[in-house]
């Protein structure tokens, strides 16, 4: 049989962790299938165009659905009772009528025959227009991509540089991100206001008081794309927008970053189980509508597997590591992601003081690079084992650079040496762009000359933490990945089934359900007439 890459691989091995991750993560698809959540239906009206909130800061989507809900339920989905009461009442638009239904002037039904058939039309063509709204914001990705080219180059060399940036206030993270693209990001991540994961509303407008973030809105989304816009045209090169689409609004937050052209989005499996303590169902319901709407986008999603390696030891976890990713690549496939688009999460966080903690490193980099191939692999760096001696930390942070590099990783956030800086001085910053440039220059294409020892530890290692991936996965193919999340398996955190936040607000789907958006993204490949455009290919593995 011929050798699987640099590990030599068992392709038997890898294609039993492919088939019990499909297995485990069936019964999650079906329930997705089979639910509907407040958030994806508050997404549909958010597609529709519905914006703005009262003055107390509610949005209008949340008072429609939510005088939807008390008076016909959820369980046939908002279109049919929304287009409806637009059709039959004296409402001109979305926003009169979720004003209206605020103050409690309007009677929700839900219309049958010819009525019925009605409110489904213009609910379908309403979802159609926002969805062709992220298709025309696709297309300028594409056009951008192809106009600004890297100097010598298609694209920024690998890894892409990815940053952080959360100030709390949009207003100074624009100069902040501008400055760190003339500096050498190619990925600027605007990190969200602590919290923000717990609120089951989106805010509006554009946001100055955020804590240790940058509250996730649709304006602050539209600001910093224009800025990034800005500096991109300067530089001759397209910089990269990045933010977080998790926790009890995931849908919503989706749908605004396909209408404002986000290049990637934080959309993991279960990070927001774990360490958000979000219900299991809520997150699994909402996070395939996100998945779908990503898809459309053209969006690149970042997993976050290496959140384990923060509460659980990164050696004795490695394979729940892969075994998430695993799992989180079938979510994906099943919801229309490509490859391309599968930002796998994993991160360089064994503590230093473990014997050959490098070689260890380069293990489990190299497994995963060789395990997803088509993926834009995202490497995070070490946080853990951080301490207050800098000099130790920037040493650190350059050895991640080099793993990163000798692996062949496709995104790397930088690490800085005040790691526990939430918003760190802008002279770090420097310090950590000029450290992962010098990595990358001086190695240039180091990967294409590491070849591990066939018989050495490197090897060893990745194939003992296959093993043990698909030792894993039949368990949870046997027991369920609900209760394997209930018994702590994913960062040693217990979450049952039953609990949590925003269980509230998942709804079974009646016969009749109706949600012009799901139809569209269902039945419509987001990929077709897509082959080989810049958006597909935008982080190449």
């Amino acid at each position: 049989m011929a050798p699987q890459g640099k590990l030599d691989l068992d392709p038997e091995a890898v294609r039993t962790a492919r088939r019990l991750a499909a297995r485990a993560a069936e019964p999650i698809i079906e329930m997705a299938r089979s639910h509907t959540t407040v958030s994806v239906e508050r997404a549909l009206l958010r597609l529709a165009g519905l914006a703005g909130a009262d003055d107390g800061g509610r949005p209008w989507a949340n008072h429609l659905a939510d005088a939807v809900r008390d008076q016909v339920g959820l369980e046939h989905g908002l279109a049919l009772p929304v287009w409806d009461a637009l059709l039959t009442g004296p409402h001109g638009s979305l926003h009169d009528l979720a004003q209206a239904a605020a103050a409690g002037r309007v009677s929700f039904r839900l219309p049958s025959g010819a009525d019925a058939g009605h409110a489904r039309k213009a609910a379908a063509e309403a979802a159609r227009g926002g969805i062709a709204r992220i298709d025309r914001r696709r297309a300028e990705r594409d056009r951008l991509l192809a106009e600004l080219p890297a100097p010598d180059s298609a694209d920024p060399p690998q890894p892409l540089v990815y940053l952080i940036v959360a100030t709390g206030d949009i207003y100074e993270d624009i100069p902040q991100a501008q400055a760190a693209a003339r500096e050498g990001a190619d990925v600027v991540a605007v990190i969200r206001s602590t919290g923000q994961s717990l609120l089951d509303f989106v805010p509006e407008g554009a946001t100055r008081e955020g804590y240790a973030g940058t509250y996730a809105t649709r304006e602050n989304f539209r600001l910093m794309r224009a800025a990034l816009d800005d500096v991109s045209r300067e530089l001759g090169r397209y910089v990269r927008l990045t933010n977080y689409a998790s926790g009890l609004c995931m849908p919503e937050i989706a749908a605004l970053a396909g209408l404002e052209r986000l290049d990637m989005m934080l959309n993991d499996c279960m990070y927001g189980i774990i360490f958000r303590d979000i219900n299991p169902r809520r997150t699994f319901i909402d996070q395939r509508f996100s998945r779908q709407v990503h898809a459309r986008a053209g969006i690149v999603i970042n997993t976050g597997e290496d959140n384990y390696l923060t509460t659980a030891d990164a050696v004795d976890a490695a394979h729940t590591v892969v075994v998430s990713q695993l799992l989180n690549e079938r979510f994906g496939h099943e919801a229309g992601l490509a490859d391309a688009q599968l930002g796998l999460g994993h991160a360089f966080e064994i503590d230093p003081a473990v014997p050959e903690s490098f070689r260890l490193e380069l293990a489990h980099a190299q497994l995963v690079r060789e395990l997803f191939p088509g993926a834009p692999l995202k490497y995070m760096p070490p946080t853990k084992h951080m301490t207050g001696n800098i000099f130790a930390g920037y040493l650190l942070d350059a050895f991640f650079n080099l793993a990163g590099v000798m692996t062949g990783q496709s995104i790397i956030l930088i690490g800085m040496m005040t790691e526990g800086i939430h918003t760190p001085w802008l002279s770090d910053r420097d310090l950590a762009l000029e450290n992962v440039r010098y990595v990358r220059d001086a190695c240039g294409s180091l990967a294409e000359d590491f070849v591990p020892r066939p018989d050495g530890m490197i090897v060893q290692r990745a194939r003992q933490v296959l093993a043990e991936s698909v030792d894993l996965l039949e368990r949870i193919a046997d027991d369920g990945l609900l209760d394997a999340i209930a018994e702590g398996t994913f960062g040693v955190t217990r979450r049952p089934p039953g609990g949590g936040k925003g269980l509230d607000g998942v709804v079974p789907r009646a016969d009749g359900y109706f949600n012009p958006a799901i139809d569209i993204l269902d039945t419509e490949d987001p990929h077709a007439g897509r082959a080989g455009s810049a958006a597909q290919q935008e982080v190449p593995a």
